[in-house]
């Protein structure tokens, strides 16, 4: 069985570069724009957390927490954003420890619903996550699916 470490970024801030570049590579988001959320989280002028697997000292898994995650629902806040795993640690259950550990580090603030866009149908509901409604992202021409988890 392989050995996983479920972190925080507060835990590690030392990966905050690496976690930046990692999240930037499998989004094409800019870098500058996760850093500016990941130091907000780190000055702790915010709660909206990043959560990280790692395998060794490898970035395996990871996701954050952001006000909006580019919709048009911004009353449906905070969003988990950016989750991903790395193909080749697919279907070991690290997606789901991850919105597990996220969930109950935000509840243990009062911070609670959590929101989350996706397309995919049947992977959240896995973990405790229902489907709210349907929701416009920004730029995007479809319609795509908002879930709450309470």
């Amino acid at each position: 069985m392989e050995e996983f470490a479920f972190i925080t970024l507060r835990d590690r801030p030392a990966l905050k570069e690496t976690a930046a570049e990692w999240f930037h590579s499998k989004w094409g988001v800019p870098k500058e724009a996760y850093l500016a959320c990941m130091d907000s989280y780190l000055n702790h002028e915010t709660e909206y957390g990043w959560y990280l697997c790692m395998h060794g000292d490898q970035i395996v898994g990871g996701m954050g927490v952001i006000e909006n995650d580019f919709h048009d629902r911004k009353d449906l806040s905070p969003n988990v954003c950016a989750v991903y795993t790395d193909e080749a640690y697919r279907c070991k259950g690290i997606a789901g420890r991850l919105l597990d550990l996220t969930v109950c580090d935000l509840k243990s603030k009062g911070i609670t619903p959590v929101y989350l866009v996706t397309d995919h149908i049947g992977f959240y509901e896995r973990y405790g996550w229902q489907f709210l409604c349907m929701v416009q992202g920004d730029g995007e021409p479809e319609m795509t699916r908002m879930y709450i988890h309470r």
